[in-house]
């Protein structure tokens, strides 16, 4: 009877009601893929252990499956244009699966590098597809709300990464870690396959791009070798790397204004809405990663809390994310998008800020006083900037540009990582911050954070450029 309901209401232009499974099916999509990042964090000193094998190694099997994800992300988007956002997404759970288990299973720890960057690929079209799919299958009215339950679920596989990675790395050995993904895969196969509708390739959607794609891989895999190689200095090495990096990039602009059907249409960039949202969201996950990298050191060297301490407090974050998702897309559903984008923003700016100033005065209660407002600004924007940019694309556009999202978000981290660890290592005064005094790494704290609410307010300034410009050619338009 549902069936045939929704076939009606396809047949009619409208979206069917949309059930809880299928809700369902994307939201464990999105925590599979966050929670692949976060789970292999913890386990580092044991694989280390384990291979017997330094950190610079034992550290690509998370920097194999963040350069995966960031390389493939928008050319998953493009294949499910081409092909139908269901059928790709479905191959895309089957990989991360099956990768889960070869991660579990490997002899060596560059079969498990492998074996993760297989994972990331998976994750690619995991997370590029599950945000096209909600704009396929949910009405106008709920997408915000849909938006904000897929940040429920990212933040949760956040949280929960560390937390059952060590449980299971106590318990189990780090083989658990990865395996634990199995089972979850099959159960969202299951799900997906069974309630999620079938769709059609876009009818417009054009060939796939392969010269685009190598290019474009070439040159986010050289620059994020760049940010993240050198053990924190910045020497030939890198240097190299990111002059391959704009060589490639340029590379790449070129091939893409003379292809017939280009990944990413040099084009888009006019519009003010897509690159200042794409901006926006770059600029937030960079804020976003140094509360993952600052954040430990500064709770630790100059608070003095202990292992068990700071992980408590590093919950805190993820758990508000968690409660605040929800109500973050309700709210975008009930005011819109554009309004609460620089609602949130302004949260964020005011949290970082506030990480700069209160945990001198405050400790531990400053820290969370910062996160708490950091935080849901963070959904709100989340929720709000997805919903913005996915309302208007066209359906053979929406798989390329939800990847696009993902792909400016994972720069971001990327940035954070790497641009923001360089300013805590020179405001501390130490390349590793476990070797600086309290009161270095109380400095490096505030320099971070105040520029990061730096970066918030340039993102402020975007939003708002952003939403002039859009306003007036609005206007022209109806003049």
């Amino acid at each position: 009877m549902q069936s045939n309901t929704n076939g009606a209401a396809e047949r009619s232009g409208a979206k069917p009601r949309v059930s809880g499974w299928v809700l369902a099916s994307l939201a464990l999509s999105m925590l599979l893929s966050s929670l692949g990042i976060s789970i292999a964090n913890v386990a580092l000193p044991a694989l280390a252990q384990a291979f017997d094998a330094p950190f610079q190694h034992v550290q690509w099997v998370v920097l194999a499956y963040l350069l995966a994800v960031t390389i493939m992300i928008v050319s998953a988007g493009r294949l499910g244009d081409i092909f139908g956002h269901k059928r790709v997404l479905l191959f895309g759970i089957a990989l991360f699966m099956l990768a889960s288990a070869a991660c579990g299973l490997v002899s060596s720890l560059w079969m498990l590098v492998a074996a993760r960057a297989l994972q990331g690929l998976g994750a690619s079209v995991l997370m590029a597809l599950t945000i096209a799919s909600v704009r396929d299958i949910v009405a106008d009215g709920k997408t915000g709300s849909a938006m904000g339950l897929l940040g429920t679920m990212s933040a949760i596989g956040t949280a929960l990464g560390p937390s059952l990675g060590g449980f299971l790395l106590a318990s189990a050995g780090w083989r658990a870690i990865f395996l634990v993904m199995v089972p979850l895969g099959v159960l969202n196969l299951l799900l997906a396959s069974r309630f999620l509708p079938a769709s059609r390739p876009a009818q417009k959607a054009a060939g796939f791009d392969g010269p685009g794609t190598l290019l474009l891989g070439a040159a986010l895999a050289a620059f994020a070798l760049a940010a993240t190689s050198g053990g924190g200095r910045f020497g030939w090495s890198n240097a190299v790397l990111l002059a391959g990096a704009l060589v490639a990039g340029g590379l790449f602009l070129l091939v893409e204004a003379r292809v017939a059907s280009p990944l990413i249409r040099p084009s888009a960039f006019r519009n003010a809405g897509l690159s200042g949202s794409l901006a926006m969201n770059m600029l937030v996950s960079t804020v976003m990663m140094a509360t993952f990298v600052v954040g430990p050191f500064y709770l630790s060297r100059a608070l003095g809390l202990n292992a068990a301490s700071v992980g408590l407090v590093l919950s805190v974050g993820p758990v508000i994310a968690t409660l605040t998702g929800i109500p973050a897309g309700r709210v975008v559903d009930r005011l819109g998008a554009s309004a609460v984008v620089l609602v949130g923003l302004t949260l964020m700016a005011a949290g970082a800020f506030a990480l700069a100033t209160m945990p001198a005065a405050a400790g531990v209660a400053g820290y969370i006083a910062g996160i708490a407002v950091l935080t849901p600004g963070y959904q709100l924007f989340q929720a709000a900037n997805n919903t913005a940019v996915m309302m208007d694309v066209a359906p053979d556009r929406r798989g390329v540009v939800s990847g696009m999202l993902s792909l400016s978000r994972n720069l971001g981290l990327i940035i954070g990582a790497s641009v923001i660890g360089a300013v805590f290592a020179l405001a501390s005064g130490a390349i590793d911050g476990a070797a600086a005094p309290p009161e270095a790494v109380a400095a490096g704290m505030r320099t971070s954070f105040a520029v990061a609410g730096g970066l918030m307010l340039a993102a402020i300034a975007i939003g708002y450029l952003s939403r002039r410009r859009l306003d007036v050619a609005l206007a022209e338009d109806r003049g």
